[in-house]
């Protein structure tokens, strides 16, 4: 049995209990990634609905628009794995598209779907980007605990998609042949079915486009439960600490405009409104 200790003299202020550590909320760090050359497509759309719930929940996204950027998908020797060298160095093109791969704590990648795969540029950014020694190549993988969204367009109905198996050849190769290849078991693939509007009456396609980005919005909310809040452990504190991420290129910048600017339009033009069908 414990002795008890001296008795507080008379009027000794009274100890202050020691500060409980709890999680607190921090925000989140998306890379969202589009994959259009157009921005005035769908899918441009569709990013900018994600981009603006994210940012308007208190998260961060760094808008990583290929087309808009330029980013050149074509592997060459400099970026070409060297299978003896995991530490090798690639261009700086590729090491700027690392350091943001690395700062983000969610991938989401919007993309529309042509002759049953992402367009080329995409792949090339996987081809160049998700490297060895980067993503791949690793006891231990450098990407591991990120969680990772594939959201893909694609012009026909769920029963024609389904059909013709397009889903399932998407998901082999993007969730099986490169998120778990890469340490990424926390990865989906989700469809944005009937995105090809040519079919629809004019008068009716506002209300389409409506209905796709509230299901794209939707989607974000299913796959990526508090994308826009991660915790961490820290000192009770009355009001919520929120951490910017900064990321290393700054070459989205007007990509990033671009996505703002096309979350804030309420009125869709008649090009805006087509798709590309899925090929």
């Amino acid at each position: 049995m414990t002795a008890p200790g001296p008795p507080r003299p008379p009027n000794a202020p009274t100890p202050l209990p020691t500060p409980v550590k709890e999680p607190q909320v921090m925000a989140a760090h998306t890379l969202l990634v589009l994959a259009h050359p157009r921005t005035d497509s769908l899918t441009a759309q569709v990013a900018a609905r994600l981009h603006a719930r994210i940012e308007g929940e208190g998260g961060t996204v760094d808008v990583l628009d290929l087309y808009a950027e330029g980013f050149d998908p074509a592997l060459r020797p400099e970026d070409e794995p060297d299978w003896e060298n995991r530490e090798k160095v690639y261009s700086p093109e590729v090491r700027a598209h690392m350091d943001r791969v690395l700062a983000a704590d969610d991938i989401v990648v919007v993309f529309p779907v042509w002759w049953f795969t992402p367009p080329a540029i995409l792949k090339g950014w996987i081809d160049r980007v998700w490297n060895y020694g980067f993503a791949y190549g690793r006891s231990r993988p450098r990407l591991a605990g990120k969680r990772l969204l594939w959201l893909a367009l694609m012009g026909g109905t769920p029963e024609e998609i389904a059909r013709l198996g397009m889903t399932d050849a998407l998901g082999l190769m993007l969730v099986t042949g490169i998120s778990e290849f890469c340490g990424l078991p926390d990865a989906r693939l989700r469809v944005l079915h009937g995105t090809e509007l040519s079919g629809v009456p004019v008068e009716l396609r506002a209300g389409r486009v409506a209905e796709l980005l509230d299901e794209a919005e939707r989607t974000l909310a299913e796959e990526l439960p508090g994308a826009t809040a991660t915790t961490a452990t820290g000192t009770t504190a009355t009001t919520a600490t929120t951490a910017t991420t900064t990321t290393t290129a700054t070459t989205n910048s007007s990509a990033a405009a671009t996505v703002t600017a096309l979350a804030a339009t309420t009125t869709t033009t008649e090009n805006t409104l087509h798709e590309e069908p899925a090929r």
